[in-house]
């Protein structure tokens, strides 16, 4: 019954911010890496940013130096701070989480519904 609420998404002109937040909630023992990815109208679902549960970030190329990652574990949070956006940002960014629900189960791919970004003038 683990969810991921997306948030903080809408339109921004070329060069605008936006931050994105998701709220991992439910049962959860443990929670793992967190990450966002990026969906674009007739593309496939690109990899955009991770943090480990220690707070490690790695970075797509087509975002570093543009996008900062972070979390609050006390709050099962990851968010994403969008800055200098290109029309090419436009997309649907997804959370995703690799968590473990109990003790007694594996960790598993969770994701939420996403949240659109659209960038244009």
């Amino acid at each position: 019954q683990v969810q991921l609420a997306e948030s903080g998404g809408g339109l921004v002109q070329p060069g605008g911010s936006l931050r994105l937040s998701c709220v991992a909630s439910g049962s959860i023992f443990s929670l793992n890496t967190m990450a966002w990815y990026r969906q674009g109208p007739g593309k496939q679902r690109d990899w955009v940013a991770s943090i480990t549960s220690g707070g490690s970030a790695n970075y797509a190329d087509s975002v570093k130096g543009r996008f900062t990652i972070s979390r609050d574990n006390a709050k099962n949070s990851v968010h994403l701070q969008t800055d200098s956006l290109y029309s090419e940002d436009t997309a649907i960014y997804y959370c995703y989480a690799h968590l473990k629900e109990t003790w007694g189960v594996p960790f598993r791919d969770y994701w939420g519904r996403g949240t659109q970004v659209t960038v244009s003038s």
